[in-house]
């Protein structure tokens, strides 16, 4: 028996960043508050088993239970059963890709039984291993020091191997040998941590050695870890799904469809990351991503361009960073992937490696390529892909985009080889790489893997290091973002919901989540410094003389964190509690200075002493006068933002705390626990308390007209843009859904009232007749001034009377 696949998609949902601090429990009474808000569904995090004490929840243990740290299936039950009692269905966020390397090891019951019995256990096909390495060993990188160090720690206690904190199995018969022997006898090799960069044999989630990626290609795998969610499905527990790094799996359209089927077509998105224009595979069976996309073009609306780039230039001339390592962006992109591709996935490329190497020998006429040259040919390729991967089978036809995209990147690669005839081995790596080599193991394994550590290159080249090194504006440093062009022109915009209407009306859309490195509104207080340039350049130039840094880009990052962090009434109000480990996180990441593995304590307490005394002590006050001086700019940009996210195509998804006021910084500080009101709001909201209230109110707003309405905003809803008339036209977007609704935001409020205002601009409203706009409750009837329209608010909602 397959789910009920007819239910209609949601018409929104709102985020719940479950933790041991926050079980099911705490998200019941949190019920009544969030339905009063309107949305359709509860969009969980992972629920299922986890290491103890995950505040995420994507670490899991074990595939076959509901989280006891969380109420167990009953008390998800008993939230489901809530939840319905309010009109809300449950959306829960799985993770196909990996499993956790917990300690200790028991808690992973398939890889504890793969540790104790090897290649025979039926759970080896679980795990990516390769076996052929290390001796038929599972390299386990979790020593503080070398083996030789840590064998005084290395003990055998009630038929186990302990070291600390970590209880490994032994082998069946190993029990009583003495310790070097019995360590030899093992299937699997503690080693020093710092080894997991060149020597690990499991493919791991990025460069993570604590998570160790699933097989899930295997049907039987695939079989055993969705048994638990498929049969929550089929009993209506849950609803709908949100899929996990869907990049990480061999076979991502593959995986999806064996989903679509057991599913029976639920409501799923997945967390596929687009590049620039990259456009999600049309043969994916899903409603659409999680909303990075929408994301990146909503933030784009309110960045000024020619305000961003004299924010460039003032970057660049106040931190003087060379091209490479901050000054360009994509020369930073370049060496932050080879770093990465040479360093943190040395293990990956090295399997890479074995695999074309034993692949290409199974032809006459693909030997002779030197394992140097394939290992050149394979790193150059992977660091020119301007996407997360391709997605070629072998066996089957490669997509154009796919044939494209590598054809690209092996002509620029060709350029590190002086000997013409040499460079041949990219053809190789080009054509293994889109399975043109064959169908044997090697060569489905190499398309596969080459894929996944594309993926994880980039994520941790651009969202994990050149993110943090190249910072003009913070805002547009955003997961799926584009720092070089952040900029998004109304015809852009609206180009893009066109695409969205046509291609995916169901997708996912977001401004905040669980990941994002600053939550909307700290972005859309960022990006508000496009619209003052000059102003924020003076003030970093007095800053820098009157708070020394330990260097300018530091400073850089620091203050205008700590702008994003400023409060609704205009006070700054960045503490060191949030803002320092923010700011160390970026500078470990940016790995300029200090990384996370080979950290400059000198260098880090610089930085915490200069984070907790000048952006978090006194001279905050500096940015007091520029921050209100922004405050109408960034206004428009919170209530803008939001009112285009609630009512343009797609499902819009709200994170936890965002109906209101929300200014976070990457985690922990965005996965706080939070608090919820006792009970439902009152009806009508108060409008008093500033842009908080104000967000509130628009947020209900808009999530009860498309809770009542919802065949204004469904699939075959219409999407049509509409064009202000008048001198100050470019600074008001504005679109009408099915003839019924109309949304109209300002955008760039500072230019606007540089240049005189609205003035004498009209908004002509879509056939006629007469429109209640909800925020105001004021009439209109064929048009509107947008100086009246936008004087109380500057959004409006209208609804045809």
């Amino acid at each position: 028996m397959t789910p009920d696949s007819t239910a209609p998609p949601p018409t929104a949902t709102y985020r719940l960043q479950l933790q041991p601090g926050f079980p099911f429990a705490a998200a019941r009474k949190a019920v009544p508050y969030i339905a009063s808000l309107g949305v359709s569904h509860l969009h969980l995090s992972p629920v299922l088993e986890a290491v103890p004490g995950s505040d995420h929840g994507y670490d899991v243990v074990d595939h076959s239970a509901v989280r006891a740290e969380l109420g167990g299936e009953e008390g998800l039950r008993a939230l489901a059963r809530t939840a319905r009692e309010h009109g809300l269905g449950l959306v829960l966020d799985i993770v196909p890709n990996h499993m956790a390397v917990p300690v200790p090891a028991r808690l992973n019951g398939p890889l504890w039984e793969v540790l104790r019995d090897g290649p025979a256990s039926p759970y080896a096909r679980w795990f990516d291993i390769d076996w052929a390495e290390h001796g038929g060993k599972v390299l386990l990188p979790v020593l503080g020091g070398r083996l030789g160090e840590e064998l005084a720690h290395l003990r055998v206690v009630d038929g186990e191997l302990r070291c600390h904190d970590h209880v490994f199995p032994l082998r069946p018969g190993t029990e009583r040998l003495p310790l070097p022997e019995l360590l030899d006898a093992q299937w699997y090799r503690p080693a020093w941590w710092r080894l997991a960069r060149t020597e690990v044999n499991y493919r791991r989630f990025f460069t993570i050695s604590t998570l160790i990626a699933v097989r899930v290609e295997d049907p039987e795998v695939f079989a055993a870890t969705h048994a638990t969610v498929l049969r929550l499905l089929r009993e209506g527990v849950i609803e709908g799904l949100r899929i996990d790094h869907p990049d990480g799996l061999a076979d991502p359209a593959g995986y999806l469809r064996r989903l679509g089927k057991a599913t029976g077509g639920c409501w799923t998105v997945v967390e596929k990351i687009l590049s620039g224009d990259e456009r999600l595979p049309a043969d994916w069976p899903v409603a659409g991503t999680t909303g990075y996309d929408a994301l990146r073009h909503l933030d784009g609306l309110f960045v000024d361009p020619e305000g961003a780039a004299a924010l460039t230039a003032a970057y660049r001339a106040f931190t003087g960073g060379p091209p490479d390592r901050g000054g360009d962006w994509p020369a930073t992109v370049r060496r932050a992937a080879y770093k990465v591709v040479t360093h943190e996935l040395a293990a990956e490329v090295e399997r890479l490696v074995r695999t074309i190497d034993r692949a290409r020998d199974t032809s006459p006429l693909l030997r002779d390529h030197a394992p140097w040259a394939l290992r050149t040919a394979l790193r150059e390729i992977l660091v020119r892909l301007p996407v997360y991967r391709p997605y070629a089978v072998p066996g089957e036809p490669v997509a154009p985009v796919d044939a494209a995209l590598l054809d690209e990147a092996a002509q620029g690669a060709r350029t590190a080889f002086s000997v013409p005839e040499e460079a041949s081995a990219v053809e190789v790596v080009r054509d293994a790489a889109l399975g043109r080599l064959g169908d044997g193991p090697d060569h489905r394994d190499f398309c596969a893997r080459f894929a996944q550590t594309a993926s994880a290159l980039r994520a941790k080249s651009v969202e994990d290091t050149a993110f943090y090194r190249y910072a003009p504006l913070l805002s547009a440093n955003e997961v799926g973002g584009t720092p070089q062009r952040p900029a998004v022109s109304p015809g852009e915009f609206h180009a893009y919901c066109a695409r969205l209407h046509r291609d995916w009306p169901a997708t996912g859309t977001v401004l905040s989540t669980h990941d994002t490195k600053r939550s909307a509104d700290a972005r859309a207080r960022i990006a508000a410094l496009t619209q003052y340039p000059r102003q924020w350049a003076d003030l970093m130039d007095r800053l820098a003389a009157r708070v020394p840094a330990p260097d300018p880009h530091v400073a850089w990052v620091a203050w205008q964190s700590a702008l994003g962090l400023g409060g609704p009434d205009g006070s700054c109000t960045a503490d060191a509690g949030r803002l320092v480990p923010a700011v160390l996180k970026s500078v470990r990441e940016a790995a300029l200075r200090t990384t996370w593995t080979e950290p400059d304590a000198a260098y880090e307490r610089a930085v915490e002493e200069f984070v907790a005394t000048g952006p978090c002590g006194p001279p905050r006050a500096a940015l007091a006068p520029l921050v209100r001086e922004m405050g109408p700019a960034v206004r428009a940009n919170v209530l803008g933002a939001a009112l285009l996210h609630l009512t343009m195509p797609g499902v819009p998804d709200l994170y936890m705390g965002t109906e209101g006021d929300y200014t976070a910084l990457v985690d922990p500080d965005n996965r706080r626990v939070p608090e919820f009101p006792d009970g439902p709001l009152p009806d009508p909201v108060p409008v008093v308390g500033g842009l908080r209230a104000e967000k509130l109110w628009l947020t209900r707003t808009a999530l009860l007209l498309r809770r009542d309405r919802p065949g204004w905003f469904a699939a075959e809803a219409a999407y049509e843009p509409l064009t202000a008339l008048g001198p100050a036209a470019e600074h008001c977007v504005a679109f009408t859904r099915s003839s019924e609704v109309v949304t109209a935001v300002t955008r760039l409020s500072r230019r606007l009232a540089d240049a005189g205002g609205w003035r004498d601009t009209t908004l002509v409203l879509p056939g006629g007749g007469r429109w209640r706009e909800l925020l105001t409750d004021r009439a209109y009837e064929g048009g509107a001034p947008l100086s009246e329209l936008l004087d109380r608010y500057p959004v409006a909602l209208l609804v045809r009377a």
